[in-house]
């Protein structure tokens, strides 16, 4: 519905738009010294004029909203709207939930709140995945940094190697927060672990049982629920939590998955983020059936990239429980790893008894043997995941 405007170059558009973005666009507008009337004009603007699809926004229980637009802009928005088979209130929402993404606050660059985001994931199991992600984020810990330790395996290999106990089902957990149905803060279900070398920055988010049900309940929800996007499943539970830390650690489960995707869509490059901050870490073995599961993995993160226009960057391999002993294929195969050059080899760490040692006590690698070579491979990772 219109009215016209006292001077007569705009009439008054009453309207529906989602309580969420009410607040965003007036925060948004005052950000960027606009008025709400004129931001409005230019969201429904490039909306119509973008051949860019919009995915669908949640619209249910929209409120009223009016405000001014140029004689005729409406009726022709509505005729868009029409043409592209959406209701008036639907084409608002995404007009306006584009023109937000194109318009980003001038504080939501890479600000001190934005952790570095390290995703230790490769579908092949017994890589060493949990072995090294729990490695780098405790000489993250040791070096001073805040750090969050999130065991995403459903199996909770890592929860258990550190002593913390996995979330029993129908708990709150991080897969309830990701699914949208968190009951309460999600701080308090992170563990300390309470260890004198990281002096309790070293924090934990364990893993649950639920978590084995993960991919299924986010494929129903992103079919069932309309602006639920699942790739953006694990930012969304952990976005409230970030500011605590310098460093998220994410533990992947082998898999090639929806839960997959989540972790490197998190792992990405965001906005003015610099290069070499956040990413992908990949432990790999040095035999061939690593490299033909690197070249899957390789291949999902080029296809998530693709398809939604992000930029997921190679902090770099690990080569793990090396041991020149097995002969040619041993060798030859860290050979072909190093001769990639890009992603480059961080580090190669033997095959050698101060993990399992570790793991048996239940206690950190960098605590249990500080001056091991494969606690000294672990700080290397870390330096060199961070450029």
């Amino acid at each position: 519905m219109a009215s016209p405007y006292p001077d007569g170059d705009r009439e008054k558009v009453a309207s529906k738009l989602p309580s969420a973005l009410q607040q965003a666009l007036k925060v948004r507008a005052a950000e960027l010294s606009l008025d709400i009337q004129d931001a409005v004009e230019a969201a429904i603007t490039h909306w119509r004029a973008s051949d860019r699809p919009s995915g669908e926004v949640e619209t249910a229980g929209a409120k009223s909203f009016s405000t001014w637009l140029p004689t005729g802009l409406y009726e022709d928005f509505k005729s868009t709207c029409t043409a592209r088979g959406v209701s008036y209130t639907q084409g608002l929402a995404q007009s306006i939930r584009d023109w937000l993404d194109d318009n980003p606050s001038p504080r939501a660059g890479i600000q001190a709140s934005d952790p570095e985001r390290k995703i230790v994931c490769n579908q092949k199991g017994g890589v060493g995945k949990t072995a090294v992600a729990a490695g780098i984020a405790q000489a993250y810990a040791e070096e001073g940094k805040r750090v969050l330790l999130v065991d995403y395996d459903p199996q909770g290999h890592l929860s258990e190697q550190l002593g913390v106990p996995q979330i029993e089902p129908d708990h709150d957990s991080l897969v309830s927060h990701m699914c949208g149905e968190g009951q309460g803060d999600l701080r308090d279900l992170v563990v300390v672990i309470d260890d004198q070398r990281f002096e309790k920055r070293l924090h934990m988010l364990p893993a649950c049982f639920d978590g084995f049900l993960l991919d299924s309940r986010i494929a129903v929800l992103s079919a069932n629920k309309r602006g639920f996007q699942k790739e953006v499943a694990l930012e969304m539970a952990l976005r409230p939590i970030e500011s605590d830390y310098d460093v998220i650690v994410v533990d992947c489960p082998p898999s090639l998955g929806i839960a997959m995707d989540a972790a490197l869509y998190y792992g990405r490059r965001r906005r003015d983020e610099r290069s070499g901050r956040s990413g992908v870490v990949i432990p790999v073995l040095a035999e061939d059936s690593s490299a033909t599961a690197y070249g899957m993995l390789a291949q999902q993160i080029e296809d998530l990239c693709e398809d939604l226009s992000l930029d997921v960057e190679y902090l770099g391999l690990v080569v793990n429980l090396y041991d020149s002993r097995r002969g040619y294929v041993a060798t030859s195969s860290l050979e072909n790893w190093k001769s990639l050059g890009d992603p480059k080899v961080l580090a190669v760490i033997g095959d050698l008894k101060e993990q399992r040692e570790a793991v048996r006590t239940r206690k950190p690698l960098l605590s249990y043997a500080p001056n091991s070579d494969q606690a000294e491979a672990m700080r290397q990772v870390a330096r060199g995941a961070t450029r």
